[in-house]
């Protein structure tokens, strides 16, 4: 019954692992376009999602425990040794594993794309308010020597 149990929670996995993944892919889009609102409503949508994900992660550790086992891969593959379902339960999970991985990879490729575009920002509100200005050279491609730094606002 174990084995059913997480057989399924692995296929809806699966499926919700996907629909993540192209979330956080049109994430990515929103994030280079810089489109707000389409961004605002995608991380919307994938709040739900992880819940989801965290949900059913939680209850095969529950089933794998109750059976006696560990919850981790070991007892995953202890219990699909003793189950006619055992072939199925490891290549979902491997499948799930996969997924998962690259959620994660995309997730920290989108993580960089904020970074940079943060100190893009910081950069111009810089400039802006004069605290930096942004290096310019001089018709001999020497750094140009500015003798008063002001803001924009004042120039």
């Amino acid at each position: 019954m174990h084995d059913t149990a997480l057989l399924d929670l692995f296929t809806t996995d699966i499926g919700t692992a996907e629909q993540l993944l192209e979330l956080i892919d049109a994430e990515f889009q929103a994030l280079s376009e810089r489109d707000l609102p389409r961004l605002d409503g995608l991380l919307n949508d994938k709040q739900p999602l992880l819940a989801l994900l965290q949900q059913h992660g939680n209850e095969r550790s529950r089933l794998l425990q109750s059976a006696g086992l560990s919850a981790d891969r070991d007892g995953l593959s202890a219990l699909a040794a003793n189950s006619t379902q055992g072939e199925q339960l490891l290549a979902r999970s491997e499948e799930l594993s996969n997924l998962l991985q690259r959620c994660q990879e995309a997730n920290l490729r989108n993580g960089r794309l904020v970074r940079a575009n943060q100190a893009s920002v910081r950069s111009v509100l810089g400039i802006l308010r004069g605290g930096e200005t942004p290096g310019l050279y001089d018709s001999r491609g020497s750094a140009a020597r500015i003798a008063q730094q002001r803001p924009l606002s004042q120039a």
